[in-house]
């Protein structure tokens, strides 16, 4: 067994999240959000070398040169898939690597909302999970796609970066496209399942302004849109959409994002009682008449007051989910309660 194969095994062992390997340090896993030391071996530049050259074909070896980074993934058979970041730090190659459980989650299993089964049984419009990077967006992603391929008949595109669940096909087809290797960069793939007879598509990451308007045609010409931003909020997840487009198009973009957002779903992860796992808050906006209302006239900093009001429809704010944990007992107040601005909450 190599080097890399044994800290990657200890990391799953451990039900490590991320493991860092960075030259003058000894390898780092992150535990339930902490970070850990569990070796007193230091990496070395030639230890960081050899396990960039086991891992990278000749090809991806000069991409990693030429952009200085370099995403895929890397699984060991039997034990776990992981997400790979490789970079430079001074002058050195460090890797950072995210662990993919085996079995894809379910909404059940990560305890989400039920009423993001609903969401993604709509049959077009967009729908966003937003969060810091680590708030398990991802996670999220691929407990609704399970949720979809264990009950409902549809043609599934995925465009991921890397590719990090592994679905098999079940009641629906499932095409796993990854960027760098199955398309060249979101913005092609993109318009390329276009003409590939999706009824959904999820996008991995909308990071620009021409993926997020092809996400937003996609939606309106009669398809189920999932995509991510790194965003904080249901309300800053609204601005950034229209922000990312120039002051003469904004008009535009209000009324069709009016018309074809659907949900949005805003999330954070925080440590349970026990200190075992981490369990996500959510803020859930839904997109209604009143919603649509804010939008199209420029008035979205009323979205907060929306959903608040209107935990009927399966709106709510993250004070009060965060607010449900505590009173469940499943996170703690001292942790929680900074993230909390209503006094009233506790």
């Amino acid at each position: 067994m190599n080097l890399l194969e044994e800290l990657l095994i200890e990391a799953h062992d451990r039900k490590a999240s991320d493991l860092h390997l960075t030259v003058g340090s000894s390898p780092v896993f992150r535990i339930n959000g902490e970070l850990s030391t569990f070796h007193e071996l230091v990496i070395k530049p030639a230890d960081t070398e050899s396990i960039v050259k086991e891992m990278l074909s000749e090809e991806l070896s000069a991409k990693l040169n030429k952009d200085k980074e370099i995403d895929l993934s890397y699984s060991i058979p039997g034990v776990s898939r992981f997400r790979v970041n490789i970079y430079f730090q001074r002058g050195c190659l460090s890797l950072a690597f995210r662990t993919i459980p085996k079995d894809v989650p379910t909404i059940e299993g990560l305890r989400l909302p039920v009423s993001l089964q609903s969401i993604v049984e709509k049959e077009n419009g967009l729908v966003l999970v937003t969060g810091p990077t680590g708030s398990g967006k991802s996670s999220t992603l691929a407990a609704m796609v399970n949720h979809m391929n264990l009950s409902m008949k549809r043609h599934i595109i995925t465009l991921e970066d890397p590719i990090e669940y592994l679905h098999a096909h079940n009641q629906s087809i499932i095409d796993q496209r990854e960027i760098g290797f199955d398309a060249k960069n979101f913005k092609s793939g993109l318009r390329a399942c276009l003409r590939q007879d999706p009824d959904v598509i999820l996008v991995g990451e909308m990071r620009d302004l021409e993926t997020i308007s092809i996400a937003i045609t996609a939606a309106e010409t009669g398809h189920l849109v999932l995509g991510t931003l790194h965003t904080s909020d249901v309300m800053s997840t609204v601005h950034r959409i229209i922000d990312v487009f120039p002051a003469t198009q904004k008009e535009q973009i209000r009324i069709q994002l009016a018309s074809v957002l659907h949900a949005v779903i805003s999330q954070k992860l925080f440590p349970t009682t026990d200190k075992t796992e981490r369990i996500a808050a959510t803020e859930i906006l839904i997109n209604n008449p009143a919603v649509q209302n804010v939008i199209r006239n420029d008035k979205i900093h009323q979205i907060p007051n929306i959903v608040q009001t209107s935990r009927e429809v399966g709106m709510h704010t993250f004070e009060q989910d965060i607010t449900r944990l505590m009173a469940q007992g499943v996170i703690e107040r001292e942790g929680s309660k900074s993230h909390l601005t209503n006094e009233n909450f506790y």
